[in-house]
């Protein structure tokens, strides 16, 4: 193939999605003095999650009820401030239109929601007995949830990393 025929090609070769009007409009509406809220907030349930782990751990391992007591208030407080960087998250897919467009924003909305279900889950199941809620039922959510956020936030760093959504203007 001569280089004529290449550049042809390559012409003919155009992402659909990015011809869409407002495809570059990645830059995140809902921000303080322009930092975007859900990139800001996602870290307290990220923690939290690994936390309700670490503690449901640490009951098996001790038997302390104070692990099983913790262990349900960073659950709790995963899935609250979760759902709050989840209304961050879900007002930006909404509002803007280079973030609504791209495949791998809706992947990553479905993957978090599904984490959300699962966070709230945990908690609920430690609310009327924390203690008999750990083992082991407690500790095997806590897992999955850890698992689910490895996923929901491969996927968030990738928009953010490879696509530059909601940090920049265009690519």
């Amino acid at each position: 193939m001569g280089v004529q025929e290449i550049e042809a090609e390559e012409k003919r070769l155009v992402d659909p999605v990015a011809e869409l009007p407002g495809f570059d409009e990645t830059q995140s509406r809902i921000a303080i003095t322009g930092h975007p809220i859900h990139a800001m907030s996602v870290s307290f349930p990220i923690a939290l999650t690994f936390c309700t782990l670490a503690a449901d751990m640490l009951y098996w391992w001790t038997g302390d009820p104070f692990w099983a007591r913790g262990a349900m208030w960073t659950v709790g407080a995963a899935f609250l401030l979760g759902m709050f960087a989840g209304l961050s998250g879900t007002a930006e897919l909404l509002l803007v239109r280079g973030i609504r467009v791209r495949a791998a924003a809706w992947t990553h909305f479905i993957i978090a929601v599904t984490l959300l279900s699962l966070l709230g889950t945990n908690w609920g199941l430690r609310l009327s007995g924390y203690e008999s809620a750990v083992l082991p039922h407690g500790i095997l959510m806590s897992m999955l949830c850890v698992l689910m956020v490895g996923f929901t936030g491969w996927h968030g760093g990738k928009l953010v990393f490879d696509y530059r959504l909601g940090i920049a203007k265009g690519r």
